[in-house]
């Protein structure tokens, strides 16, 4: 059967499990759990996959599946990830399947993340059109907890060896039906810092008797914006915010310290690098101008994550014989969000593909109280990630 045919077939036949799909994801979505925390979910992703006749693994990063797939005779093997978690956020909505769990919400998507997996190894079990392995990765703790990290560092691809990995994301403001995808970097790394600057406190009326971190702080906040503005390269990203400023508790002292946090985001490394130094130059150059003590504590977080071309192409390639060439969406900017499966990049080669949600109108971006996956797009994501295989594990 030629290439697109078999696209049509593969779209069509998981189209009539949409109805099914759509009941799993919705008893995901009103169930939510947060990051390692995942235990009814991975129940869930388990059960499915045994029934479907797919070898499971559990216990990596604590909460996280891998289902093995094997067909034919070759060695060759790709990786497939969802990720599972939730996000501590009260949900707004007041449709049927909206949390059970106050102050929990599924406000990202990964519902319908696993949903659309489960629905592409339903298919490929049954199907078994290509030849090697298939693993699919059900990971914990996306948002903000590093489980993509977590399962590198326990083993994942020494256990489950692959030549690449690949992953997706829905996403709202990208129309139904189309895809983005993105050649080298797709979203930024995410940095935390915290400034405690220590000073003398004393009487508001009588500032020259303390040492003000109040007006340090301000001072260093006004310095902080310069690290972007006359230090980075003007074609280079980069964003350093001051997020938070806590000091003092009355009106009429000057507090003994004063703490900053924030966060800083970029594409390249070495622009990462030079953030962190850029703010260690400024703590330096305030603590002094004004006297006073300052710490720096600065946390990598999540790396950037970057496409490498080879395996780009080969996503855009799938995409556009599913849904069409102008449906694939390919100078998108990147985003400043940031996202754990950089790390199962730096391990491996793969892609990180967006497909449209639909409208982000109307409060239905991603980490909004009132978002919701759209089940509209399960079918064709699902469909994706089996053309994705069958392209790259070809029997032919």
């Amino acid at each position: 059967m030629r290439r697109k045919e078999l696209a049509a077939v593969v779209l069509e036949r998981i189209r009539s499990r949409q109805t099914e799909l759509t009941v799993l994801r919705r008893e995901l979505h009103a169930r939510p759990e947060l990051a390692f925390e995942e235990t009814a979910t991975s129940e869930v992703v388990a059960r499915f996959l045994e029934r479907a006749g797919i070898e499971v693994h559990r216990g990596l990063a604590r909460t996280g599946v891998v289902g093995a797939l094997r067909s034919g005779r070759s060695d060759r093997a790709v990786a497939l990830r969802a990720d599972m978690d939730a996000l501590p956020l009260h949900e707004r909505n007041r449709f049927a399947h909206r949390s059970r769990h106050d102050g929990r919400m599924h406000a990202c998507g990964h519902d319908g993340h696993v949903a659309m997996l489960l629905g592409a190894a339903e298919y490929l079990a049954q199907a078994r059109n290509f030849d090697g392995t298939v693993y699919f990765v059900f990971q914990p703790a996306e948002e903000g907890k590093g489980g993509g990290r977590v399962m590198v560092e326990e083993g994942l691809f020494e256990r489950f060896p692959v030549e690449a990995v690949f992953g997706m994301h829905n996403w709202p403001g990208i129309d139904a039906g189309r895809f983005g995808i993105l050649q080298g970097p797709v979203m930024a790394c995410s940095d935390e810092f915290e400034i405690t600057i220590r000073g003398r406190g004393g009487h508001a009326a009588m500032p020259h008797q303390a040492l003000d971190p109040v007006a340090a702080g301000a001072a260093l906040v006004q310095a902080v914006q310069t690290i972007v503005s006359r230090g980075v390269h003007p074609l280079d990203a980069a964003v350093v915010s001051v997020t938070q400023f806590h000091a003092g508790d009355a009106y009429n002292v000057i507090p003994d310290e004063a703490v900053l946090r924030g966060t800083a985001r970029a594409f390249k490394p070495e622009v990462q690098e030079y953030i962190e130094g850029g703010l260690q130059r400024i703590c330096t150059g305030v603590a002094s101008s004004f006297d006073v003590g300052i710490d720096l504590r600065y946390e990598r977080g999540y790396p950037p994550t970057i496409n490498p071309a080879p395996e780009t192409e080969i996503c855009r390639r799938v995409a556009r014989e599913l849904v069409g060439h102008d449906n694939v969406l390919t100078d998108l900017q990147p985003t400043m969000g940031a996202e754990d499966f950089a790390f199962m990049l730096q391990a491996r080669p793969g892609c990180y593909v967006w497909i449209g949600n639909g409208p982000g109108e109307g409060g239905c971006m991603l980490h909004s109280p009132h978002y919701d996956f759209n089940d509209g797009i399960i079918a064709l994501g699902a469909s994706y990630w089996v053309r994705l295989v069958e392209h790259i594990l070809s029997d032919a």
